[in-house]
């Protein structure tokens, strides 16, 4: 099985969004008033730290240099047999 590569700045976007899709979804189901403009605040700051996460981590991964993966497909060695 194909593994791909772990991107958290996608997933603390991706709760941001959800978040806001929450915030939404309780005002229609009358849980709650919401605002229009709350959500705005909302995205943005996922952004931009989904942004600064992935700043992050990918210094990291610069700093550990290339991993087994990248290094063989760079080669075109395979790992199965022919």
């Amino acid at each position: 099985m194909l593994r791909h590569e772990f991107r958290p700045g996608r997933l603390v976007a991706g709760a941001f969004f959800t978040l806001a899709g929450v915030i939404y979804v309780g005002d229609a189901g009358g849980a709650w008033e919401t605002p229009w403009f709350v959500v705005i605040p909302v995205v943005m700051a996922g952004l931009f730290l989904a942004g600064a996460t992935g700043v992050v981590a990918r210094s990291i991964r610069r700093r550990r240099g290339p991993s087994r993966a990248t290094a063989r497909a760079s080669t075109g060695t395979s790992t199965t047999p022919p």
